[in-house]
C-alpha cells in the first residue's frame, strides 16, 4: 500500500473516501475516513472500520468498497457467487457449499491417526 502524505490526502476528492467529510477544514470540504484511492487501501479501510468503526460506518464503508471496487471485501465463495452461507436453526453460521463438513472430515481423520501412533 502507497503512503499518502497529509498533501496527497487533502487534494484526494470526496468519491475516494469511504466516509466523506463533514465540512471541516479548509475551504469547507474537510479530509474524510478511510481514505479508498486504490484496492490497497480499501482493504485497509475494511479492516479500520472493523476494528473502530460503529455499526452504521461498518456498513457505510462496506458498501463503499463494493461500489467502488467488486470482489473486495466479500469471502472467497461470495466473490464468484457460489457457497451461499445459511444459519442453522441453532444460530450457527455454516457455508451450504460443504467446506465446513470436509474439514471437519479432515480433522477427524488426522486426530484419529494421532491417537493411533
Amino acid at each position: 500500500m502507497a503512503d499518502l502524505t497529509a498533501k496527497q490526502r487533502q487534494k484526494l476528492p470526496s468519491k475516494d473516501f469511504a466516509l466523506p467529510g463533514k465540512g471541516e477544514g479548509k475551504g469547507g470540504k474537510g479530509a474524510g475516513s478511510y481514505p479508498i484511492p486504490d484496492k490497497a487501501h480499501a482493504r485497509n479501510a475494511l479492516a479500520r472500520v472493523s476494528q473502530h468503526g460503529s455499526a452504521k460506518e461498518k456498513a457505510e464503508v462496506r458498501r463503499k468498497v463494493a461500489q467502488k471496487y467488486p470482489g473486495i471485501g466479500q469471502s472467497r465463495g461470495q466473490a464468484r457467487g457460489g457457497g451461499e452461507k445459511n444459519e442453522s436453526k441453532s444460530g450457527e453460521r455454516r457455508n451450504s457449499g460443504g467446506r465446513d463438513k470436509r474439514l471437519g472430515r479432515e480433522l477427524e481423520r488426522r486426530l484419529g491417526e494421532r491417537d493411533r501412533r
